[in-house]
């Protein structure tokens, strides 16, 4: 029996013109959780239903967002998002791009200590 899809054309064309595009936030803390650095393999911009996350592990059921200014006005689109991950089996966890760019080791510890209680 052949596996269900996990999103539509549209969403997949979409997150593949988003991988062509990163903000600052998410180009710094690609490098340093992209290769296995944590010990699992996070994909970018990786189309889950009709959404893109920013990280997705799909080995590890972890979904990483950076959260720029934008998002104080879509937090009820958010909250709908998040739920819909979850629905899915995704732990979906949150930082906020000025974290990442300034505070990255305290956002890598953190991605680190998630992934270690999945385990």
């Amino acid at each position: 029996m052949p596996r269900p899809k996990r999103s539509n054309p549209k969403t997949k064309h979409q997150a593949i013109v988003l991988r062509k595009v990163l903000t600052p936030a998410e180009r710094k803390l690609w490098s340093r959780i992209r290769n296995d650095q944590l010990g699992v393999t996070f994909r970018r911009q990786h189309a889950v239903g009709n959404y893109i996350p920013d990280f997705c592990s799909p080995n590890a059921k972890l979904i990483i967002e950076l959260d720029g200014s934008q998002h104080l006005e879509q937090e009820q689109y958010d909250e709908e998002r998040t739920k819909y991950l979850q629905a899915q089996g995704y732990r979906v966890i949150r930082f906020w791009n000025n974290d990442v760019m300034h505070n990255t080791e305290s956002v890598i510890l953190a991605i680190q200590h998630v992934l270690e209680e999945r385990q």
